[in-house]
This record gives C-alpha cells, structure tokens and sequence, in this order.
C-alpha cells in the first residue's frame, strides 16, 4: 500500500464497501462532459449517490488547485468524516489516484482508487467498458 493513499480496489470490492458501510462514499473525479455523455455509477439501489468533483476541468483540462477543499465540503454534505471510506473513480484509474493522493493529504485517512476506473482500457477493437472497471464488473450505471 502506498502512504500517499490506503490502496487500490476492484469495483466489487467497492460496491461490498458502499454497501456494507453507511459513511462509505463513491467520489466520480471525471469531467463533466464525460457524467454527461459517458455516464454515471447509480448507487440508489445503496441509498446513496456518487459525489462529482473534477480532478481536472473541461475544457481546458487543468487541475482545480481548490479539488480538496471542495471535495471535503461535499463529503461533509454527504455525512462523511475525514476517517470515512472514500472511493476514487475516473475513466481508467490515473485522474483517481491523484485524487486520492490529494484528499490523503488534506487529512482524510481512508481514500481507495477504484481499479480500472469507470471504463477500463480500450480492448482490442478501441472501445472501453468491456475489459475492466465499473462497466465491464456488470455494476449499475445510466447515461443521460
């Protein structure tokens, strides 16, 4: 395990945890144009409902400098506490951990990435969601 964050899971690992724990939280650090054209995790069968915070801003791609903060006052919001368990999801696991690193380091002691993100990598054809992540462990999602 890395001191920058507590580890990596899969996203079945993830889902048990959101599941099982009542302050457990799911944080989506994509872009908005891929919760919109992409799509979502659904959690409402748990209840809950994922957090949604860029990691990095489109369109120009850049790092919010005020990630952390504006994640932790989400956090708040949604009854976690700095020792809650808090999930990381991109598109393929990168944007997440950094994620991870960030919120880590702004005093939260249990943040997770998510293994193979949202999507997972390309397959042989060029198209994600069917080797690894969210998509392809067959977990709830919708696209607007």
């Amino acid at each position: 395990m890395s001191k920058d964050y507590r580890g990596d899971v899969s996203p079945g690992e993830c889902w048990s945890a959101l599941a099982e724990k009542p302050d457990a939280l799911l944080v989506d650090v994509r872009s908005t144009a891929e919760w919109a054209y992409v799509g979502l995790p659904m959690l409402a069968a748990l209840g809950k409902a994922p957090l949604l915070v860029e990691w990095q801003s489109f369109p120009s791609m850049a790092v919010d400098p005020a990630f952390a903060e504006k994640l932790a006052d989400q956090v708040a919001k949604a009854g976690g506490t700095p020792i809650s368990p808090i999930f990381f999801l991109c598109r393929s696991g990168v944007r997440s951990i950094a994620g991870a690193v960030a919120l880590t380091a702004h005093g939260y002691e249990n943040c997770f990435n998510v293994l193979g993100g949202f999507e997972g990598p390309p397959d042989a054809e060029g198209h994600r969601g069917r080797k690894a992540g969210w998509k392809a462990e067959g977990l709830p999602w919708a696209q607007n």
